[in-house]
């Protein structure tokens, strides 16, 4: 398992409301400084039981799946709607808190990942002023990030760093080059493409984009592209997340 990265610790509601203003700046800077993640509040009562019960994983039900959903949804990951079916889009946004937390990235939802719930484990943004998309390369996130605030986690899957042959016939190595660029071209279809088609694409360095994907694996594994998933996908359109002149920083 990968060791986790440092921890800030927001502080509690007990304390007044300038020393809170004060700390959260704090906290924040420490987050820039050194890549960390924050620990944004204790489960609430409503959400108490996504922290405590049995394994949960895909094909789970019930009431222990909705509390689960809620929290991640508390917490910024990105979910399409509480359920209380463990299907493919909740398998997604535990896989994110994994990453985010260090942990095995294997979608289950077992003593080590409740403990990232509790102590509600998101990713800090490297940015501290504008709207602006981040792509995470180390973690595989992608952040939707305003004035600093990490509003939505999104899982991602980019370059996956193996040799493929190009369209040319000339080897090339799939990778996800960092940097800051700018969307400058999206297209609201499946866009047929020299490795296949991507789904509502909005390009931003040549031909490489964020776009949806059927198969978004917990690692790597794209020729460039930033995969997210179908659902997701859909909503970065909808939300304006990602509009055509939207900064798009990769780190």
């Amino acid at each position: 398992m990968a060791t986790p990265p440092s921890l800030l610790i927001l502080p509690p509601p007990t304390e007044t409301r300038q020393v809170r203003a004060v700390v959260a700046v704090l906290a924040a800077a420490c987050a820039l400084l050194l890549g960390s993640v924050v620990l944004a509040p204790p489960a609430s009562a409503s959400s108490a039981a996504a922290v405590s019960g049995p394994e949960l994983r895909q094909g789970s039900t019930g009431p222990e799946v909705t509390a689960l959903q809620e929290r991640l949804t508390e917490l910024g990951y990105w979910i399409d709607g509480v359920d209380g079916q463990f299907g493919f889009h909740t398998d997604q946004a535990v896989v994110a808190l994994q990453k985010a937390a260090g942990l095995d990235r294997d979608g289950v939802v077992g003593p080590a990942t409740r403990t990232a719930l509790d102590e509600g484990v998101v990713p800090a943004a490297t940015t501290t002023s504008g709207d602006l998309l981040e792509i995470d390369l180390d973690r595989q996130l992608l952040l939707a990030v305003s004035d600093g605030e990490v509003e939505r986690v999104v899982n991602t899957s980019t370059g996956s760093g193996q040799p493929y042959e190009g369209s040319d016939g000339s080897e090339r190595i799939a990778t996800t080059p960092t940097g800051t660029y700018t969307v400058f071209r999206d297209v609201d279809a499946w866009d047929p493409g020299p490795y296949g088609a991507l789904y509502r694409p909005k390009y931003f360095n040549g031909g490489i984009a964020v776009h949806g994907y059927p198969s978004v694996p917990a690692q790597p594994a794209s020729k460039g592209c930033a995969r997210v998933s179908l659902a997701a996908m859909d909503w970065l359109w909808e939300s304006g997340n990602i509009d055509v002149h939207t900064t798009v920083l990769v780190r």
